[in-house]
């Protein structure tokens, strides 16, 4: 068993072992800090099979984000208003529902992944990721001018949304559903990167000329990552708006796009946890530095421009050297 593995198993007790303290020390405001920094974790598990595995910078994964969330908003708004989403040809009516929110929110932003990769991955370097802004700019101000749903103000939900056999108002259960949804991710995402996929979709990355010489196609190949990428961080913004109870445009600002970026880059690039460790870096930053200082992001900066100068392989790679596991 390597170090990274060891690593990884440490930060996973810590998400489990920490909540499951805050819950039985009453201390409700530290599980919704750890759910926050997991959902955030989940998003950026997505981005990392896009960035780490195939190699896309894309500044725009905040749209799937967004995605999700408006998909879980939408729903729980009508539902909560009693008001059918459509009525001709036939009654679509909002939902409550945890799982088929999630169904729809998953749906929805790999639709949208496959439509935006179709457009944007016929370039690469410094193009691609202009691209990926721009539609995360299209977004971004659409959700702006959609007055039906909030516009600018957002939209709130009154009460969280239902799963069954939980109570999802209990922080604890709803962490746990969260944490759930963070494994599993985390496990599809370390399969896939030693399947034959994520190999070939890796060899595309370094060498496509050989990749097409052995007949794959390497658009092919990024664009199924790019449309997996996006329904994961799209599951994400559902759980993220289900969390605030709370959606707004901002949800697709290419602010958080960059945020994803740094967290992968912290924790380390192509690393299984890179990802986790990053997230939970950022929120834990975020709270306590910034109780401190309005600032903060000067600390974190410091960090993220140490990392990037001494140690390539982020955080991971600096505990467990410079082999890349995904396990």
């Amino acid at each position: 068993m390597t170090r990274e593995t060891l690593f990884n198993l440490a930060v996973l007790a810590g998400l489990v072992a920490l909540p499951l303290y805050a819950h039985l020390a009453d201390e409700p405001f530290t599980i919704t800090l750890a759910t926050r920094a997991v959902i955030l974790s989940l998003a950026a598990v997505g981005l990392n099979i896009a960035l780490g595995v195939g190699g896309l910078v894309s500044l725009g994964h905040a749209v799937f984000f967004g995605i999700g969330g408006y998909a879980m908003g939408i729903l729980a708004f009508h539902a909560q208003n009693y008001m059918p989403l459509f009525e001709a040809p036939f009654l679509i009516e909002g939902t409550k529902s945890m799982p088929v929110i999630w169904l729809v929110a998953v749906i929805a932003s790999a639709l949208a992944a496959l439509v935006i990769g179709l457009l944007s991955l016929r370039t690469s370097g410094v193009y691609f990721i202009m691209i990926t802004l721009a539609f995360g700019q299209m977004f971004y101000y659409f959700a702006i001018s959609w007055s039906a749903y909030g516009g600018e103000d957002g939209m709130s939900i009154y009460v969280r949304n239902g799963f069954p056999g939980l109570n999802t108002l209990i922080p604890i259960q709803f962490y746990g559903l969260c944490l759930a949804a963070l494994v599993l991710a985390l496990g599809f995402n370390g399969a896939l990167a030693r399947s034959r996929f994520g190999l070939a979709l890796n060899a595309a990355r370094q060498v496509p000329d050989r990749v097409r010489a052995v007949g794959l196609d390497p658009f092919r190949l990024r664009l199924i990552a790019f449309t997996i990428s996006g329904a994961i961080t799209g599951l994400a913004g559902a759980l993220f708006a289900d969390l605030n109870r709370f959606v707004s445009p901002t949800m697709f600002s290419w602010q958080l796009s960059g945020e994803f970026i740094v967290f992968i880059i912290i924790g380390g690039t192509a690393r299984l946890f890179g990802p986790v460790v990053g997230a939970c870096l950022f929120v834990v930053l975020e709270h306590y530095i910034g109780g401190w200082s309005d600032y903060w992001h000067i600390w974190f900066g410091l960090l993220l421009l140490v990392i990037v100068l001494f140690g390539r392989g982020g955080v991971i790679g600096l505990i467990a050297g410079k082999a890349r596991a995904h396990g």
